[in-house]
């Protein structure tokens, strides 16, 4: 039965099925082919019944493997073929605002089970300035560096910074875009995170890098105090939870001056609000949520803050992603070794499925400008590519 439910699904792509007993089947005709390699009896029948959610648990848990290089060609085929969203009805948007409740002392958590790793793992796979999030690909002759400077020199540019400005950095990280920033445009910057690691290696790095006008703080958005002429936030919107955007949006529009420039770089989706994938959620980033722009503008009104400028950027970050797969596959013997192959296997899931959702579903990366004023800001886009 759950064979059939294959046959009948795949149209685009070739998946060469070897079940437990070694009995293969080929199915699909044309595409992209991937051999599946099934280990354990009842795996077809757990992902035909929660493909959100068995489809990673079997596969870190060694239910079923590809030949090396096809885990992304398989993952393809199975998201081009079937829709995730299934089930739950209208309890669905309900407990949907409960799992992205995010309290102060919850959001300290949720980043530290995800960011705290460990600084040697993440530049297993990053780029050497350890940016971890959506980079601007120019041409597809960009290395993964070109494409992370791109995106810093982008960001640049939308803040329209000028030498002596007080910037904010939400989320800051490793410290990359701060320091950029403080070094190319000499500004002061400011920046928060919640992750002790990620704090303890942007003190290292602005210590090293002589710049006396780059602080960071450990400090969640809604506790800081201050004013600025610039405030960016990268990768960072993902992390707020739904129930909390307005108040996001709201902090901004009290921490930025009069004559303020704002930018909120986050991954969002082109369709309706909708649910966060729950293997994801459990495994890698709990408490977030992948926003709507509706979910966004929405919020935004309450804040009374101007929109100035929104840029869609398409499949930039399956790029991105592209690059940290393969980096981290170069560094995944040492990674088994030190985190296990369990952790292994599921951070490869995570990469791999990341990227085929980038490019066969509506997720993309939003750059939304904003500001107080609309003086502030040009009328046309032509500042950005001087």
């Amino acid at each position: 039965m759950y064979l059939d439910f294959l046959k009948r699904g795949i149209r685009n792509g070739i998946i060469h099925l070897q079940l437990p007993d070694g009995t293969v089947y080929q199915i699909g005709d044309h595409g992209r082919e991937a051999n599946w390699i099934i280990s354990k009896e009842d795996v077809i029948r757990r992902i035909v019944r929660d493909g959100e959610w068995e489809l990673g648990e079997t596969f870190i848990h060694g239910g079923w493997s590809v030949p090396e290089g096809q885990l992304r060609d398989l993952l393809y085929i199975l998201r081009s073929t079937f829709s995730t969203h299934r089930g739950s009805g209208r309890l669905r948007p309900v407990a949907k605002l409960l799992r992205q409740w995010n309290r102060i002392s919850r959001s300290y958590h949720n980043a530290s089970h995800h960011y705290d790793l460990g600084n040697e793992f993440f530049s297993r796979f990053l780029d050497k300035d350890m940016h971890y999030s959506c980079a601007y690909f120019r041409s597809d002759e960009d290395t993964l560096e070109d494409a992370q400077l791109a995106k810093c020199n982008h960001i640049a540019n939308k803040l329209l910074l000028r030498p002596g400005q007080r910037v904010l950095d939400v989320g800051s990280g490793w410290g990359s875009l701060a320091c950029f920033l403080a070094q190319a445009q000499d500004v002061e910057v400011v920046g928060i995170t919640l992750s002790e690691k990620q704090l303890a290696a942007a003190r290292q790095r602005a210590q090293e890098l002589g710049l006396s006008n780059v602080r960071f703080e450990l400090q969640d958005y809604r506790q800081h105090r201050g004013s600025y002429d610039r405030i960016v936030s990268v990768g960072m919107f993902e992390h707020v939870g739904a129930p909390l955007y307005t108040a996001f949006f709201k902090s901004v529009a009290s921490l930025l001056a009069e004559n303020g420039v704002a930018l909120i770089h986050t991954i969002g989706s082109s369709g309706p609000p909708g649910p966060v994938n729950p293997w994801i959620r459990k495994y890698i980033f709990p408490g977030g949520g992948i926003p709507s722009l509706s979910e966004m503008t929405l919020s935004i009104e309450k804040s009374h803050l101007l929109i100035t400028d929104i840029e869609a950027l398409r499949l930039h970050y399956a790029k991105t992603l592209a690059a940290w797969f393969e980096r981290f596959q170069l560094n995944r013997p040492e990674i088994s070794r030190e985190m296990g192959e369990e952790f292994c296997r599921m951070w490869e899931f995570y990469l791999a499925a990341s990227q085929v959702s980038f490019e066969c579903s509506n997720l993309l990366v939003y750059q939304v400008q904003l500001a107080r004023q609309h003086h502030v800001v040009p009328i046309t886009r032509d500042y950005l590519y001087h």
